[in-house]
């Protein structure tokens, strides 16, 4: 091997390594909130007033949306029942993520929207649908990273009782 080709196999190890050195947690923390926010505010266009669907999102969901499957199309089942959950999912889930707290639960619900969604509407696979999947799968893969809830928990629930309370003792 020659010596420019080392060299340049050398720098580019180099600064490999120092890229992998980003910290992973900021990286998950950012996939929390990039998956969150469009579910968020969707979510927030569902309701008007605490746990009151609005006319809006009754209608799309009795009339317009349609599940697109082996090419046909077929209406929701019970579209109030569904339109409630799907309001409360994009309120919840979205928190749980930017708390990181039961993140892989969370991630495996928008995954679960996400699949209904692409079944709606077809057309947003690679605009939006494809997305927030990956993010949702990486979210189930690797959790929400040490700056979430989950790692508190996961670090209380590790430790003896005697370091746990400690820990609370001092913080």
């Amino acid at each position: 091997m020659s010596n420019l080709l080392r060299a340049t196999l050398k720098s580019y190890l180099s600064a490999d390594r120092l890229i992998a050195s980003f910290p992973h947690s900021v990286a998950l923390l950012g996939l929390r909130i990039a998956l969150a926010i469009p579910f968020w505010r969707s979510g927030m266009t569902k309701w008007d007033g605490f746990l009151n669907l609005s006319s809006g999102t009754r209608y799309l969901f009795q009339e317009e949306f349609k599940l697109h499957i082996l090419g046909q199309t077929f209406a929701y089942p019970a579209p109030l029942i569904t339109a409630f959950l799907a309001g409360v999912g994009e309120v919840v889930l979205p928190v749980l993520l930017i708390l990181g707290l039961f993140t892989r639960f969370a991630g495996l619900g928008i995954l679960a929207m996400t699949i209904i969604i692409q079944l709606t509407i077809p057309d947003g696979w690679l605009s939006f649908h494809l997305p927030w999947a990956v993010k949702a799968l990486s979210l189930m893969a690797f959790g929400g990273g040490k700056l979430s809830l989950d790692a508190v928990i996961i670090r209380l629930g590790m430790a003896s009782p005697d370091r746990a309370a400690t820990a609370r003792a001092s913080s």
